[in-house]
């Protein structure tokens, strides 16, 4: 076991080396310059929902300032906006003030709302530029990507949005049921604007899943269209007569169905049929929601 003595002999070299080091002369301080940014982010993504919805793309500098500190910019778009078309520029330059004292500021862009309400898309490349004996930009964080778009439009469809859970599906053959879950299990596009999806447990009572095609090609006339398809299930869900009997599936004669890209809604319409014997003359409506 270590004597009190042991300890202070032990500890009196570590004090010396703490004296020493304290006395170490210090490092001279170098203040860097300061730089602008956009708040280390790189994207956003605007909806021009309204004729005077802003976006504000976020923008600062590393240190505050005792006075005004002006950071300028440039924007280009690969996608050909236009400004003073598509958009415009708050202050109607390329540059803003971020007031004395303070860190943050913002490039307030405004979306032309009758550009973008038919389905327009942009992209909005915008730079941060060195200005003259003042600030510059940093390397890493000099760009900045806005995507803009207008309101959900009907035409501008991609399948895999659909994919997933309806958790309130209704349905009507011969009477309501429902609510119920079914599922878009997988999507296949056929076209620029066609696609066709797989619906699982429709009717809730064991099926195999039916194929529908769906049809935007006029996005005011949209259309969900099974194809006659056979080896949906057991007869004798519908009838006990047809026990054992296989389900087939067809298009309901002028009667399609349709979809929205928007809502997250199908409303499908068929014609049931005992595979090899005929079809029910009642019609089939199922309504899938979210």
């Amino acid at each position: 076991m270590r004597t009190s003595q042991h300890i202070r002999n032990l500890l009196l070299p570590m004090l010396v080396i703490a004296v020493v080091a304290g006395c170490k002369k210090p490092d001279a301080v170098t203040i860097p310059p300061v730089q602008s940014h956009f708040t280390f982010r790189s994207a956003g993504t605007y909806e021009v929902l309204t004729a005077n919805s802003t976006f504000a793309v976020p923008v600062g500098i590393t240190t505050t300032q005792k006075t005004a500190t002006t950071v300028e910019f440039t924007i280009t778009s690969p996608t050909g906006a236009v400004a003073g078309t598509h958009y415009t520029v708050g202050g109607g330059n390329n540059s803003i003030t971020i007031p004395a004292g303070q860190a943050l500021g913002s490039i307030n862009i405004l979306g032309s709302l009758a550009a973008y309400s038919s389905g327009r898309r942009d992209t909005l490349v915008i730079t941060l530029q060195t200005k003259a004996g003042g600030v510059s930009p940093l390397t890493t964080n000099t760009t900045y990507r806005l995507a803009l778009r207008g309101p959900c439009f009907e035409g501008d469809v991609t399948l895999s949005t659909f994919l997933g859970a309806y958790n309130n599906t209704n349905e009507n053959f011969g009477g309501p049921y429902g609510p119920y879950r079914t599922t878009i299990s997988a999507v296949r596009q056929l076209t620029a604007t066609t696609g066709e999806i797989t619906v699982t447990n429709i009717f809730d009572y064991g099926w195999n899943p039916i194929k529908f095609v769906l049809d935007w090609t006029n996005p005011a006339a949209r259309t969900a269209i099974p194809p006659q398809q056979a080896g949906i299930g057991d007869a004798g869900t519908l009838n006990g007569a047809y026990a054992g009997r296989d389900i087939s599936v067809r298009p309901l004669a002028g009667q399609p169905g349709t979809f929205s890209i928007c809502r997250q809604t199908l409303n499908l319409t068929m014609q049931l049929g005992v595979t090899g014997l005929g079809w029910f003359s009642t019609p089939y409506f199922v309504n899938m929601a979210r």
